[in-house]
């Protein structure tokens, strides 16, 4: 290091010019007294070189003695030093370490040891920067530093000096914080009346008060605070530990409800919306009601949970209770009938790859649009195999509704301030056959019978999501007995919203209940005619052949689930696939069933069940959805060998997951 010096020339330079002058004036004036003067100007210059030679020799002293101080306080300090302390080279192999370093590695032989055997976190860490480990119970912040000492006479040429910090007491503190931070449930119990409709009145108060105490002593065990409110909602306010610790057993209230037996002859479920942790109690509170909402929407019996931007589901294992209470229907179909009277034009959305329910449904909606005077669009960019018969016999019977069937672009073109768009059979704004109208319509109704998905439209003006529904056609039949005194369906109409019912429900033998027939007898007395509607699902002999393919093809897993697929891509491939995957079920011990199908650049997976599987719950594990019975999904691949592996993965999970089988 370069010294300063006390003394310097410059700082004499004005004290020793002046005396020349003055010694140089007085020498014109008189000789022998000038050069006296210069003699002692002489003496002068002599006496303050040599001053200033020895003032500067002890001043450099002084400052190497203090640098000498200096690096034995150093050492000292770093010997001594309170907390951990260890150097390594540039290999991170440890050269030194002090006393408290040693004392977190006790019976351990650590000189030369690569640091990241100690610490493995420490393996990724570059450069100057601070982070924080965990030993055993101990937490730590360590700030890294390097040394370059390539200048030096050492072999080391880069060493790394890490400083610890014990960090436990504040993290202590965090943690605390975080498990004490409150969450927010809303229980529901989702068919509360029907449940005591249907029990004795001698036994009511008994399955009330079983129920009250169940739902009470099982959140009490996780400290919680639980307030019923209603006959049947109950508000649930735990900590965030006790949350996770019913989490990680994924809501076991779920299934003691379900096996409450009190008298009652149909079996209570729940519904439970939970909101995300350290929210403000207000908006904990709404954010649980969203998600209670969703629960209900996906057909109940099961929890939600709000995660970042996105749920997790558990649960959702058994079907859907049909309701008997058609009040829902009557409030929603006159609703609907406002907004499109007040709607300049109506647009009618199915989802990709439309079927019959999609279809079916959007020409019921259509036809409401006519019986209040209303121009009505159906948006569909192209046909497929599986609606091909309906669109033929549409332009050979209705072909002024046939022109009422225009592509998303052209759609979009029509759209005004006043628009209204109504999704039939779907409400996944990617599923749809024309997503970016979606985001040109700011009113949008959506009509679905569908569980509700993580994905879903922004802000609709009306929903109608009824898992419990066989059909989305059984939905429009019954807002069309709402909207008008006459339905005003045409042989064609009620023959198109017929067949949405039959596909749905295998022919009415799945999900149907009470109002799927109800529904039935409606379109039956409009004009639906059977032997015209089995026309429309008539296939062609290659069609025929595939299905018959895909079923040798198959092989069972877990004893009572059928996979199979077919290996070639076809413009009927998707209808081939889930034709194939019902007829899978036919085979006596099968409760699931699932083919795979190559389309296009993705692989198509129909998923069906009998009811003991949900197959909505296996395929949403891999970015599908559905019904219980009945669902799909598409992997962005084009292997069948991967997609099938990943398939078998989420059916592995699913049962892991304490699914009955």
């Amino acid at each position: 290091m370069k010294k300063s010096k006390c003394f310097q020339w410059k700082d004499l330079q004005l004290y020793l010019g002046f005396i020349l002058l003055l010694s140089l004036a007085l020498l014109y004036e008189n000789f022998f007294l000038g050069g006296v003067a210069l003699v002692i100007f002489a003496y002068i210059l002599y006496f303050a070189m040599r001053q200033l030679e020895i003032k500067n020799k002890e001043y450099t002293n002084h400052i190497e003695m203090m640098s000498e101080d200096f690096d034995q306080a150093t050492k000292h300090a770093i010997f001594n030093m309170p907390f951990p302390l260890v150097i390594t080279d540039e290999n991170r192999n440890i050269i030194w370490y002090n006393t408290p370093f040693l004392n977190m590695f006790e019976d351990m032989t650590i000189m030369d040891l690569p640091l990241e055997k100690l610490v493995p976190s420490l393996k990724d860490v570059e450069g100057e920067e601070v982070y924080q480990v965990k030993l055993e119970d101990k937490h730590y912040l360590i700030f890294s530093n390097i040394v370059d000492t390539s200048k030096t006479e050492s072999d080391v040429e880069t060493m790394y000096m890490y400083y610890w910090v014990d960090n436990t007491e504040k993290m202590e503190v965090v943690n605390c914080f975080q498990k004490q931070r409150p969450v927010v449930c809303l229980v529901e119990v989702d068919n509360f009346d029907e449940a005591m409709d249907a029990t004795p009145s001698d036994d009511r108060p008994r399955v009330q008060a079983d129920l009250d105490s169940l739902i009470s002593s099982y959140f009490y065990e996780y400290e919680s605070l639980v307030r019923k409110f209603e006959n049947d909602t109950y508000l649930v306010v735990i900590t965030y530990e006790g949350f996770m610790k019913i989490r990680e057993k994924r809501f076991g209230i779920l299934d003691k409800v379900r096996n409450l037996n009190r008298g009652n002859t149909i079996p209570l479920s729940l519904s439970i919306g939970v909101s995300s942790p350290g929210l403000p109690f207000k908006d904990s509170y709404k954010e649980a009601d969203t998600c209670l909402d969703v629960a209900l929407g996906r057909g109940g019996d099961q929890a939600v949970v709000r995660v970042d931007d996105s749920y997790e589901f558990f649960g959702g294992k058994s079907k859907a209770v049909e309701k008997r209470n058609k009040v829902k229907a009557r409030v929603l179909g006159i609703a609907l009938r406002q907004l499109i009277d007040k709607s300049s034009e109506v647009f009618v959305m199915p989802h990709r790859n439309a079927d019959m329910d999609a279809i079916g449904s959007g020409i019921g909606v259509l036809r409401a649009i006519a019986n209040r005077n209303k121009k009505g669009y159906l948006i569909l960019n192209n046909s497929n195999p599986s609606i091909d018969n309906l669109i033929l016999r549409m332009e050979k019977e209705e072909p002024e509704m046939r022109k009422q069937l225009i592509k998303g672009e052209d759609a979009e073109n029509l759209v005004t301030s006043g628009s209204l768009l109504i999704l039939v059979d779907n409400h996944k704004p990617s599923f749809t056959e024309y997503p970016p109208i979606i985001d040109k319509i700011n009113s949008i109704v959506i009509i679905d019978h569908h569980r509700r998905g993580k994905e879903f439209v922004e802000n609709p003006v009306l929903t109608y999501v009824e898992p419990y529904a066989s059909s989305t056609c059984e939905l429009v039949t019954e807002m069309l007995t709402y909207m008008s005194g006459s339905l005003d369906l045409t042989n064609f109409e009620a023959d198109a919203m017929m067949s949405g019912i039959v596909v749905d429900t295998k022919n009415f033998t799945f999900h149907t209940g009470v109002r799927t027939f109800e529904a039935a007898s409606i379109l039956r007395r409009a004009g639906a005619d059977m032997s015209k509607v089995r026309e429309l699902f008539e296939d062609d002999y290659d069609t025929i052949l595939m299905r018959a393919e895909v079923v040798h093809n198959a092989k069972i897993i877990f004893d009572n689930i059928a996979i199979s697929f077919l290996d070639r891509k076809a413009s009927n491939s998707v209808l081939v696939a889930a034709q194939a995957a019902d007829e899978l079920l036919d085979i006596h011990g099968i409760k699931a069933s699932f083919v795979l199908t190559k389309k296009e650049d993705v692989i198509h997976i129909s998923g069906r069940s009998l009811g003991d599987i949900s197959v909505q719950l296996i395929l949403e594990k891999i970015g599908g959805g559905g019904h219980l019975n009945m669902a799909g999904a598409q992997l962005e691949t084009e292997s069948l060998e991967e997609a099938q592996e990943q398939l078998e993965e989420a059916i592995a999970q699913y049962l892991e997951e304490g699914a009955e089988v």
